[in-house]
C-alpha cells in the first residue's frame, strides 16, 4: 500500500503509527541482513516519533500530511544527531549538528525516520558497490545490483522495508536505481528542492528527490520538500503548485516526443526498447500524440558529465583534509603528509579516480580544453531540449539501456559502469525534471523503467502523464519475488 492507503488506516484508527513503524522495523530486521539497504536503523527514535503522533491523534490535535508514515533517508543527507557517512570511511563517525532542509520538512510534516540508506561512496557510482560498508543487493534478484548511487533507498522501498525514501540524483542516481528496482524515482528541476544539508558531489548537478511505490506518493513527498530556502542560494524562489491536484488532469492531446538518439543506442537491450515503446503506445491509447524528435547532442552528455562532475567533486571534496572533521591519519611527520594519508585511507578507489580526473581537468593549461569546453557543450544540450519542447510537451526515453546487471560485472571496467547512466545524464546537465517508473519486465523477470522528461518547473505535467500511464498499465501491481521477500 502507498501513502494514501496507510494514512487512511491511521486516520480511521485501524492501525496506530507505532504499529505501522514496528511493521517496517520488523521487516528491516528480517530481510536487511541479506539486502543491506540500510547503514543505520534509528529504531528508538522511530518508535518515539510514532508514539508522539499517536498521542496527538488521540488528543484530537490536527496532524500534518505525513503523520506517522515511516521513511528512509539516503546517507548523504545530514540528519541532526544521526551519523551521516556518505558510505565513506572519511565520514564513518560524522554526526551532523544540523538538519538538512528536506529532512527537516519531512519531520515537520510528521514523517518517521526509520534510518539511513546505503549508497555508492559520496554518491559516485551506478551500482551501490563502491560503498565502504558493503554493497546493497537488488530485491528482485540478490545476485543483481540495485543501481546507484541511491541503491539503498530504491531497494528499501522496493522490498517494503520503507514506505518511501529520499535519494539524490547527480547523473541518474534516483532514476536508474528506480528502474533497476521497479519503483518510482523523481528528479525535480534543479533548484526546485533545496540542497542545503546534502553533502555535495557536483553542486551544479545534484538534486534531491523521492522514491515511492506510486506516482501519487511521489507527488505527496515533492509537495512537502519543494519550495524556496534562503539557506540555499541555488534554490528557486517560486511558488510550489499543488502537485496532487495535477494528477487527474486529462492527458488527451498532449504531445509525447520519442528522442530518436535514445533508441539508436548501441548496447540498448532489445527487451528494454520494446517495453519502452509499448509504454509510448499506451500513452497514445490514452489520447497522446507521439512525435519523433531529435536531440543531436544527447549522446554527448556522458562525456560532458564526466568532465563537469569530477571537476566539481575535486573542488567539493578538497575540504576533507583530516583537520576539521572526518578521518584523520595519525603519526605523519607533517600537515601535508597527514592530509595525503588521510585521503588515501578515507577515500575509496572510485572517489579517488574522480578527484584525479577533476583535478586534471581544472589544472592550468587544461581548464579551457576540458572544463570550459564541457560547459559549452552543456549549453548546446540544453538548447536541444529547448528546441524539442517547442514541439512536444513531454519527452520519453528508456531510463537505462539494460536491466539490473550482476554484482561485480563492471568492477574492472569503470567506463561500462558509467554507461549505465547514458540516458539519464542529459536531464541533469540541462537541469530538467525527470521521472522513472516501471513499464515492464525482461525475460528474467527484472523490472524495466521508462523515463519521462519535461521542461523547467513542469513537474505538474510530468506527474500528470506518469500517473495516467501508471494507472493504465498497472505494471506496479507486480512486486519482488526474490527468496528473501515474504
Amino acid at each position: 500500500m502507498g501513502i494514501t492507503e496507510w494514512r487512511g488506516q491511521l486516520e480511521r484508527g485501524e492501525i496506530s503509527a507505532r504499529e505501522l513503524t514496528d511493521h517496517h522495523l520488523n521487516r528491516i530486521a528480517a530481510i536487511d541482513p541479506s539486502l543491506h539497504a540500510f547503514l543505520t536503523v534509528t529504531a528508538d527514535r522511530a518508535r518515539a516519533d510514532a508514539d508522539r503522533i499517536d498521542t496527538s491523534r488521540a488528543a484530537g490535535e490536527p496532524l500534518p500530511p505525513l503523520a506517522g508514515l515511516p521513511l528512509a533517508i539516503k546517507d548523504n543527507l545530514c540528519t541532526k544527531g544521526v551519523v551521516t557517512t556518505c558510505s565513506s570511511r572519511m565520514l564513518e563517525h560524522f554526526v551532523p549538528p544540523y538538519e538538512s532542509t528536506v529532512t527537516e520538512r519531512l519531520w515537520q510534516a510528521g514523517g518517521v525516520l526509520l534510518g539511513k540508506t546505503n549508497l555508492d561512496e559520496f554518491a559516485m557510482g551506478s551500482s551501490t558497490e563502491t560503498s565502504a560498508f558493503g554493497a546493497t543487493r537488488n530485491p528482485w534478484d540478490l545476485e543483481r545490483v540495485p543501481g546507484g548511487s541511491s541503491g539503498g533507498s530504491a531497494a528499501a522501498v522496493a522490498s517494503g522495508e520503507s514506505l518511501a525514501a529520499l535519494g539524490s540524483d547527480t547523473g541518474g542516481s534516483i532514476r536508474q536505481p528506480a528502474s533497476f528496482c521497479g519503483v518510482v524515482g523523481l528528479k525535480p528541476t534543479y533548484g526546485r528542492v533545496s540542497r542545503w544539508g546534502l553533502v555535495a558531489f557536483a553542486s551544479s548537478l545534484d538534486q534531491v528527490g523521492p522514491f515511492t511505490t506510486s506516482v501519487a506518493d511521489a507527488a505527496e513527498l515533492l509537495q512537502v520538500i519543494a519550495g524556496p530556502d534562503p539557506r540555499d542560494s541555488t534554490c528557486l524562489n517560486v511558488p510550489v503548485p499543488d502537485y496532487r491536484a495535477a494528477l487527474e488532469q486529462p492527458v488527451a492531446g498532449l504531445r509525447v516526443g520519442l528522442i530518436r538518439e535514445c533508441f539508436d543506442q548501441e548496447g540498448l537491450d532489445p527487451q528494454v526498447a520494446a517495453s519502452v515503446l509499448a509504454a509510448a503506445d499506451q500513452l497514445q491509447a490514452l489520447g497522446c500524440e507521439l512525435v519523433d524528435v531529435s536531440c543531436p547532442r544527447f549522446n554527448d552528455g556522458i562525456a560532458t558529465y564526466y568532465v563537469i562532475a569530477p571537476s566539481e567533486a575535486s573542488a567539493n571534496l578538497a575540504r576533507y583534509d583530516g583537520v576539521k572533521y572526518g578521518l584523520r591519519s595519525e603519526g605523519e611527520p607533517s600537515l601535508a603528509a597527514m592530509t595525503a594519508r588521510s585521503r588515501v585511507e578515507g577515500f575509496g578507489d572510485e572517489v579517488q579516480r574522480r578527484i584525479l580526473i577533476g583535478t586534471y581537468a581544472l589544472s592550468a593549461g587544461y581548464v579551457d580544453a576540458y572544463y570550459k569546453k564541457a560547459q559549452q557543450v552543456r549549453t548546446l544540450i540544453r538548447r536541444d531540449f529547448d528546441a524539442a519542447f517547442e514541439r512536444v510537451d513531454v519527452l520519453l526515453t528508456p531510463t537505462s539501456p539494460t536491466t539490473a546487471f550482476r554484482g561485480g560485472d563492471h568492477a574492472d571496467d569503470p567506463l561500462a559502469m558509467y554507461l549505465a547512466d547514458l540516458l539519464t545524464i542529459p536531464a541533469n546537465l540541462a537541469g530538467l525534471p525527470a521521472i522513472s517508473l516501471p513499464c515492464g519486465f525482461d525475460g528474467g523477470g527484472l523490472p524495466i523503467g521508462v523515463q519521462l522528461i519535461t521542461g523547467v518547473l513542469q513537474e505538474e505535467r510530468l506527474l500528470q502523464v506518469a500517473h495516467h500511464y501508471e494507472r493504465a498499465a498497472a505494471v506496479m501491481e507486480r512486486r519482488p519475488e526474490a527468496p528473501l521477500i515474504p
